[in-house]
């Protein structure tokens, strides 16, 4: 074997051993929560799945990826329904999943290029493939910006509603997860989130939406 050949062997290995420690180990800090610092809120402890009321698991997976439990890591559907939107309408649709805002959050930086971009689909694949839903789902709910510097469901139910996860209602679920797509611009009461959260009520009321693993 050449040593260009190991050496792309090895850079091919590296990402996979921080995708495999935090299977078991919490992040404690983020690339993304670092890139807004200065707007950090207190940091909340660590919120167990099972500490986390299943509405709010609920709403999220209806705000942000309602197939997450029939893909692997990347929803094709949407991704070709984003496409045709993005070449008609002037505003632009993503269709990244919850595993892949996750790898993005914890391991990637910020940013639109095509090389993040791949490095995102192969973080995805190896969390996909090591990691089982219900650990994408709590590490997604614990570090996912839900507001101008509030990151985690601890964070933001205390920021927005002075409590803990645990005690918040079924409105403030949904009203949190409502900030997910755009989280430094929308407010609890700007009309976006308005409107996503009469989708959310619909979507959870509609489709059920099953937790699987429970």
């Amino acid at each position: 074997m050449s040593n260009l050949m190991r050496f792309i062997i090895l850079i091919a290995i590296i990402p996979i051993i921080p995708v495999l420690a935090y299977k078991w180990i919490n992040p404690y800090f983020t690339a993304t929560q670092w890139s807004q610092r200065e707007l950090r809120k207190e940091k909340g402890p660590w919120v167990k799945l099972n500490d986390i009321p299943d509405i709010f698991e609920k709403a999220v997976i209806a705000a942000e990826d309602q197939r997450f439990f029939e893909h692997s890591g990347f929803d094709f559907e949407a991704i070709e329904k984003a496409i045709e939107h993005n070449k008609k309408g002037k505003t632009k649709r993503g269709a990244s999943t919850i595993s892949q805002q996750t790898a993005k959050n914890i391991f990637l930086w910020e940013g639109r290029s095509w090389f993040r971009k791949g490095l995102e689909v192969y973080m995805t694949f190896w969390m996909e493939l090591l990691w089982d839903k219900a650990r994408i789902l709590e590490v997604y709910i614990n570090v996912a910006e839900m507001g101008r510097g509030a990151f985690g469901i601890s964070e933001a139910a205390r920021y927005y509603y002075k409590t803990s996860p645990q005690n918040l209602s079924y409105q403030q679920c949904v009203n949190i997860a409502s900030m997910l797509p755009c989280p430094r611009t929308c407010g609890i009461n700007h009309h976006i989130s308005r409107k996503r959260q009469q989708l959310i009520n619909r979507a959870i009321q509609r489709y059920g939406i099953d937790l699987k693993y429970k």
